[in-house]
């Protein structure tokens, strides 16, 4: 007992190789990821304090529809990470342009289609989530401005998913920086200083949108230069598989669908219990949404090596991966635990200085300490299966988690919001359960690869 324990022990089980080699791609992704939540922060500071809580809440339901619809063709990422990994465990160039170039040209179509017919897709979503009129108003003007960056913020999505299956972590590390601090820097300038409020927060992510978009090129370019794809092979690269690709897009679009619905339904929800509710879910979820882009650089990490593996048929290496991501990211969950514990209310206080919104912050940020914990693992799992292009399977498990989140809204008449974040409590925990039973049977019956 008193070797398992000791020092070397310890070195050996959370600092092997392949501890290391999951940090090196994690560590930089978790600091890039961070940016986009501090972002919101920074968001959700600067437009709490202004005098009225239908600022907060008209930026709390644009963002929402936004997150709903751009996070709607999230499989533009994931599927081109788990692409782009596989043909980069295969060795072959032909695929690595072609995991670009397809999802890219499909990126554009989607967001210039966005743009075009962004007012009807405007006005019907906004009737959909209802509320207060005041509150409406403000998501309106804020939605008005902000998809005009929908092919940029698409494309964005395109060009960080190829260059993380590539595992130059580098570049989407300077993109997403790059592209945050210039928002907001804007957003401060915008809103503060030059007053315009909510649009002043619209123009400001519209614009480091298409800043972002200019950069990411560049590093694609280098990186293909360095790999010897030619543009020739480029201009090819569109044929070819185009159905596997749809087909796997369209499983993860489903699963995708579900998981917006859900956490839409937490706006919707909430701005029907009145507009103080749907301003503070607005500040915790904040700090939910932080704990998940950090939690997800692991899940980054975990994708490109499961992708790698996959394309090789490694299953050694998988295994360690794996095994390093569960205990390195369950540690990092119990510390956001503990930080929220300690420091949540003076967290909060920070984020908005309205005296009605802080007290009710106060009753529900229990749930803030328990979501990192059942939530860590439907992140890493998430991973695995995006690295194996495993789109169904995905789907499936969504389905389970958010039928369990409808049943736990039953609950909503007698407990009221904390209604709201246990069925986020629950969503969490079954996407987590359901996923590791079906990689566990995966492995028991030797079918992953």
């Amino acid at each position: 007992m008193r070797s398992l324990f000791s020092l070397p022990a310890l070195k050996k089980t959370f600092f092997s190789p392949a501890d290391k080699a999951l940090w090196l791609l994690a560590l930089p992704m978790i600091f890039s990821n961070i940016t986009v939540p501090l972002l919101g922060l920074v968001d959700t500071a600067v437009i709490g304090h202004l005098d009225s809580p239908d600022y907060l809440g008209g930026v709390a339901v644009g963002s929402m529809v936004t997150s709903f619809l751009f996070m709607l063709l999230l499989f533009l990422r994931m599927s081109t990470t788990g692409l782009t990994a596989q043909a980069l465990g295969a060795k072959d160039n032909v695929l690595l342009a072609r995991a670009f170039v397809q999802p890219f040209m499909l990126a554009m179509i989607a967001g210039v289609l966005i743009f075009l017919f962004r007012h009807p897709l405007i006005s019907l979503a906004l009737s959909i989530v209802g509320g207060s009129q005041a509150v409406l108003d403000q998501a309106e003007i804020f939605l008005s401005i902000r998809w005009y960056s929908a092919p940029a913020s698409l494309a964005n999505l395109v060009i960080l998913g190829w260059l993380l299956g590539i595992q130059y972590v580098r570049a989407p590390v300077i993109m997403l920086i790059a592209g945050n601090l210039l928002n907001v820097v804007l957003d401060l300038w915008l809103v503060m200083g030059l007053g315009w409020n909510v649009k002043g927060a619209a123009v400001a992510t519209a614009c480091s949108e298409y800043a972002t978009l200019a950069l990411g090129l560049w590093l694609v370019s280098i990186v293909m230069r360095r790999r010897g794809i030619s543009f020739s092979l480029l201009k090819q690269s569109w044929r070819g598989n185009l159905r596997q690709l749809i087909t796997l897009n369209r499983d993860i679009m489903l699963r995708s669908l579900l998981l917006q619905l859900c956490f839409a339904s937490l706006t919707i929800l909430g701005a029907r219990l009145g507009s103080e509710i749907v301003a503070v879910n607005a500040v915790l979820m904040n700090l939910l949404t932080f704990t998940a882009f950090a939690l997800d650089g692991f899940a980054y990490a975990v994708e490109a090596h499961s992708g790698e593996a996959f394309g090789a048929k490694n299953k050694s290496r998988l295994l360690h991966v794996w095994h390093a991501a569960c205990r390195q990211a369950g540690l990092v969950a119990l510390m956001f635990a503990v930080v929220y514990a300690l420091a949540g209310e003076h967290i909060v206080n920070l984020l908005t200085s309205l005296p009605e919104l802080r007290a009710q912050a106060d009753r529900y940020l229990n749930w803030q300490i328990i979501l990192p914990l059942v939530g860590v693992w439907c992140y890493l799992l998430d991973g695995m299966f995006i690295g194996a292009t495993r789109g169904r399977e995905m789907r499936n498990s969504m389905a389970i988690a958010a039928l369990g989140y409808a049943l736990s809204l039953l609950a909503l008449p007698a407990l009221g919001n904390h209604a709201l974040w246990l069925a986020v409590a629950v969503f969490l925990s079954l996407r987590g359960l359901a996923l590791g039973w079906i990689w566990r049977r995966h492995w028991r019956h030797d079918t992953w690869f």
